[in-house]
C-alpha cells in the first residue's frame, strides 16, 4: 500500500473553499485536510484523511448543520476503482444533527474498515434555531428541512463525482429511528419533483439525489398513521399490563378503530397475492416474529416459556428446537412489560389529553417554534372542533416526511436494495409501520432484507458483520 501522504499528493480529493473557487458547490482541490487513524476494539487500525465542514448548499440558513464531513480510507487511494460511499446520518428524535466523525463502535467506522468512503452530513431538525438581525429567534429545521438537507448532501456528492474520491452512483445510506426514516426517505424519494422547490431555495446542486441502497434501523415513518397503528396493535394490553385512565382508553379505542380502513387503503398483498388487511394482519405479523424466534433458537438462545412462543416437544419433555406457534397477545404483553408503552396518542399527542408536544409535533411546527398537530384526529381533539382538519400546506409537509406514498410513484427513482431491521422488542412504533414499508417495497418489485431481530429493542447499527456482508453482496449483484 502506498505511503499515506504520497497517495494523497497524487490524487487529492477536495473540500469546498468558497473564496478560492468560482462555483461554491465545487470541491476545492486546495482545501486543508487532516490525516487521522481510527483504532478498533480488536486493536486494528484504519488510516484515513478527513475533509470537514463542507457546505453542501449555497443559501445557508443554519451554518451549524448544513455541511458534511468526508472521510477517505487509505485503501481508497490505492484502488484502481472508486470506492462506494457510505452515508451515515445521525438524525435522532427529529432533532438537528451535526456532522460527526467516524466511530469505531458503529457502522461509520466499519465502513472505513471495509474501504468505503464515509460521508456524515449534518441536517437541521426541529430544535435548530438562529438569531436574526433584529434579535428574534427563527427555527430553521421544521419539516421537511432534514430530508431536504440530506438530499442536498447527496446532490453535492454527485455534482462533484468526477473530482472526489467515492462513487456517487453507489451511495449506501444508513440511519436509526428518525435517522432510519431519513435513510428510508433518501431511498424512496430519489429525484422526486415535490422536493425541488425546497432544494432550489436552499441552493442545492442541480443534479440527481437518488441513492444505490438503503439501510434503515427501526425507521419511525408514516407518522400520520402511526397513532392508529400503535393503538390497534396494543389494544389487547389495555386491560392488563398497560394501565390507562378512562379518557386514555377512549382515545386508544377511537384511534384503533381508524386503522383497518387505512390498512385497506394501502392495497398491500401478502406473498400469496391475497390482500393484507387488518383482518389477517395479526397472523402476518406472527410469521415474522416466529421466524425471529426460530433464528434465535437456532443460534442457541433460550426462549422463556411464558412469553407466548410455543416450541415442539423436546427430549424428555424439555423444549424442542422448532418454533411451531406464537400467541400474539401473550407476546405483546411481554413486549409491553419490558418497556412501557407510550400513552395515547403516542405521536400526535399535543392537546389531546395533555399539553405536551412530542418531537413529531415539534417537527411539524413553524419557524417561530410553535408546535403543531398534524393529524385530523388530534387537531379536532385538541381544538374541540370535530370539523377541524389539517390545512393543505401542512399536509404537504407531512407527505414529504413519509416514504410510503412515494413507493410506486413513477416520478421517484427508488433504491433497488433495502436492508430494514426493527427489533422484536421495539415498541417505539407499531410493528405494522416497518412491516408495511417492507411489504410495499416487495409488492413493487424491490429487493428487501427484512427482519425483526429477537430480543432487540429500539436501536441500530447492530450485527455489523451481517450488514456489511449484505452491502458487499448487493454491490456485487446490483441488478438482481
Amino acid at each position: 500500500m502506498p505511503v499515506l501522504s504520497r497517495t494523497f499528493d497524487t490524487y487529492p480529493p477536495t473540500v469546498q473553499s468558497a473564496h478560492q473557487v468560482a462555483d461554491p458547490l465545487r470541491f476545492d482541490p486546495n482545501r486543508k485536510s487532516i490525516e487521522a487513524t481510527l483504532t478498533f476494539l480488536d486493536g486494528k487500525t484504519v488510516k484515513y484523511r478527513a475533509y470537514e465542514m463542507v457546505y453542501y448548499v449555497t443559501n445557508i440558513t443554519d451554518s451549524a448543520y448544513q455541511y458534511l464531513n468526508v472521510y477517505i480510507p487509505e485503501s481508497a487511494y490505492a484502488s484502481t476503482s472508486k470506492a462506494p460511499i457510505f452515508l451515515r446520518t445521525y438524525v435522532g428524535g427529529y432533532f438537528a444533527s451535526k456532522a460527526q466523525g467516524p466511530s469505531a463502535t458503529d457502522a461509520s467506522g466499519r465502513a472505513l474498515r471495509e474501504g468505503y468512503v464515509l460521508v456524515i452530513p449534518g441536517a437541521r431538525g426541529w430544535n435548530a434555531k438562529v438569531t436574526k438581525p433584529d434579535g428574534a429567534t427563527a427555527f430553521t429545521g421544521k419539516a421537511p428541512a432534514a430530508i431536504v438537507d440530506l438530499k442536498a448532501a447527496v446532490r453535492y456528492l454527485r455534482y462533484n463525482d468526477k473530482i472526489m474520491q467515492g462513487d456517487a452512483e453507489r451511495i449506501i445510506t444508513d440511519g436509526t429511528s428518525a435517522g432510519g426514516a431519513m435513510s428510508s426517505l433518501l431511498g424512496a424519494t430519489g429525484n422526486h419533483p415535490a422536493y425541488d422547490p425546497y432544494l432550489k431555495a436552499a441552493g442545492a446542486a442541480n443534479t440527481r439525489d437518488d441513492v444505490f441502497a438503503t439501510v434503515a434501523f427501526c425507521p419511525i415513518i408514516d407518522l400520520e398513521h402511526s397513532d392508529m397503528a400503535y393503538e390497534w396493535l396494543y389494544s389487547g394490553t389495555n386491560s392488563g399490563v398497560r394501565k390507562l385512565s378512562a379518557e386514555q382508553a377512549a382515545v386508544s379505542g377511537e384511534l384503533a378503530a381508524l386503522f383497518p380502513a387505512y390498512q385497506a387503503s394501502l392495497e398491500l398483498k401478502k406473498p400469496d397475492r391475497t390482500p393484507l388487511t387488518a383482518d389477517n394482519y395479526r397472523d402476518y405479523l406472527k410469521t415474522f416474529l416466529m421466524q425471529s424466534a426460530q433464528r434465535a433458537r437456532d443460534a442457541g438462545f433460550d426462549i422463556p416459556a411464558n412469553i407466548g412462543v410455543k416450541l415442539n416437544p423436546g427430549f424428555r419433555g424439555g423444549p424442542g428446537e422448532f418454533v411451531v406457534d406464537l400467541d400474539l397477545d401473550t407476546y405483546l404483553a411481554y413486549v409491553v412489560g419490558k418497556t412501557p408503552l407510550k400513552s395515547p396518542p403516542a405521536f400526535d399527542k399535543m392537546g389531546v389529553l395533555e399539553p405536551m408536544a412530542t418531537p413529531e409535533n415539534q417537527v411539524f411546527g413553524d419557524a417561530t417554534g410553535k408546535p403543531a398537530n398534524y393529524t385530523d384526529y388530534s387537531i379536532s381533539k385538541g381544538t374541540q372542533n370535530t370539523a377541524a382538519t389539517v390545512d393543505k400546506a401542512l399536509q404537504d409537509r407531512v407527505l414529504l416526511m413519509n416514504p410510503m406514498p412515494f413507493i410506486g410513484d413513477p416520478k421517484a427513482i427508488i433504491a433497488r436494495n433495502w436492508y430494514i431491521r426493527h427489533g422484536a422488542n421495539d415498541r417505539d412504533t407499531g410493528f405494522q409501520i416497518p412491516l408495511n414499508l417492507y411489504t410495499k417495497l416487495v409488492n413493487k418489485g424491490y429487493t428487501v432484507d427484512f427482519a425483526l431481530p429477537w430480543n432487540r429493542g429500539h436501536s441500530g447499527d447492530y450485527n455489523l458483520d451481517e450488514v456489511f456482508a449484505w452491502i458487499g453482496f448487493v454491490l456485487k449483484n446490483p441488478n438482481r
